[in-house]
């Protein structure tokens, strides 16, 4: 079992509640904890199990959180703690302001591409239908033949049999 810094923990549960109200998945993104993990922290929150005080820096801009990714990005271990320390911060969070860095300049499908994309997954949706309404069709017929085999096999007369096996032996 995980255990948090109770700072970290207070930090991220005053995001979640208000004024804030940051969604549970874009915390999760950022620090890596669980999402069942910060349910549980916010309904103890909210019943009054855990004390919580508005952190200090709910309030970074996203030019203020770049700089801190810049300042950290040379920095090794010892330093970095040394810096979130000084800082009040959380190498959890630096790590988690970093790869949404790295996310911002993945390059985005040119809108051709999507266009296409959305046309294919239309006709793949409309082929797949077409194919379950076939397969569906094939399953009945089969079943019908195997009726009809039985059917045949139970109204056949059994003395018909001997009649068309005895006039052969005369």
């Amino acid at each position: 079992m995980n255990k948090y810094p109770k700072e970290l923990k207070e930090s991220i549960i005053a995001r979640m509640l208000p004024p804030n109200n940051v969604s549970v998945s874009e915390i999760t993104r950022e620090t890596g904890i669980p999402k069942d993990t910060l349910y549980c922290w916010r309904i103890k929150a909210l019943k009054g199990d855990i004390a919580v005080q508005p952190s200090a820096h709910n309030g970074l801009s996203s030019e203020e959180k770049f700089n801190i990714v810049l300042e950290t990005a040379s920095l090794n271990e010892v330093e970095l703690g040394e810096y979130c320390r000084r800082k009040g911060l959380f190498p959890q969070q630096i790590k988690a302001w970093q790869e949404t860095c790295k996310q911002a300049h993945a390059p985005l499908a040119p809108k051709a591409d999507r266009t296409v994309m959305r046309t294919q997954k239309k006709e793949i949706k409309k082929l797949e239908m077409e194919l379950r309404r076939k397969e569906k069709a094939l399953a009945e017929t089969a079943a019908l033949l195997v009726l009809q085999k039985k059917v045949r096999s139970l109204w056949e007369d059994p003395e018909d049999e001997k009649q068309t096996t005895g006039r052969g032996s005369k």
